[in-house]
């Protein structure tokens, strides 16, 4: 069975990612039946420092404590749900920390993007698309984009409207397509080692 992380990006108090998170992961496991499972990655729980690894991940894997957790729970999945707030017109710091800590952990792998903010955090997306590409990672087209003005209350209560559930199904079905796509590259790589 494919295995998808759902990764939630912020770890700031007040973060409105876990609702999202929650109903992604409710509505993608009901929509890929026995397909998949998805797993919720919350970063808030790894408590990851700024990186201190003194070897990049590219060259040699993490030997902390906290790097070796996050490897083992973020490798064991065969793809991957990023759900971003935008900052500043950027990815949240703690999402980019927390990739800068992997390597081969991502590669051969599909990743999707479920986005919050004032527009859908099409800029922060866009960022951590460029940076997929490079840690072998196939991005997949479709991408949540939810507003905090039409999909929460008060910018807080995460109500979404009723058209995201669609786009979020087209989501899921590309993700594990290219999931099941790569499992040979994956396996071979595993062989490899």
């Amino acid at each position: 069975m494919t295995r998808i992380g759902i990764i939630i990006g912020s770890t700031r108090p007040g973060r409105n990612g876990e609702q999202v998170a929650t109903w992604v992961q409710e509505l993608a496991a009901q929509h890929a039946g026995d397909r998949a499972s998805f797993e919720v990655l919350d970063l808030k729980e790894f408590d990851l420092p700024l990186l201190d690894e003194p070897v990049p991940a590219l060259v040699l894997p993490g030997n902390q404590p906290h790097t070796v957790r996050w490897a083992e729970r973020a490798g064991s999945c065969d793809g991957y749900i990023f759900v971003t707030p935008e900052y500043n017109c950027g990815a949240p710091a703690s999402l980019q920390n927390a990739i800068d800590y992997l390597y081969q952990e991502w590669t051969r792998k599909a990743v999707a993007y479920v986005g919050y903010g004032s527009f859908g955090a099409v800029m922060a997306v866009q960022e951590l698309r460029a940076q997929a590409g490079r840690l072998q990672m196939a991005d997949i087209g479709p991408q949540l984009a939810l507003s905090l003005r039409e999909d929460f209350v008060d910018h807080t209560q995460f109500k979404p409207r009723e058209l995201q559930v669609e786009e979020l199904h087209r989501l899921v079905d590309e993700l594990l397509a290219w999931s099941t796509a790569l499992e040979p590259l994956r396996a071979a790589a595993r062989f490899a080692a």
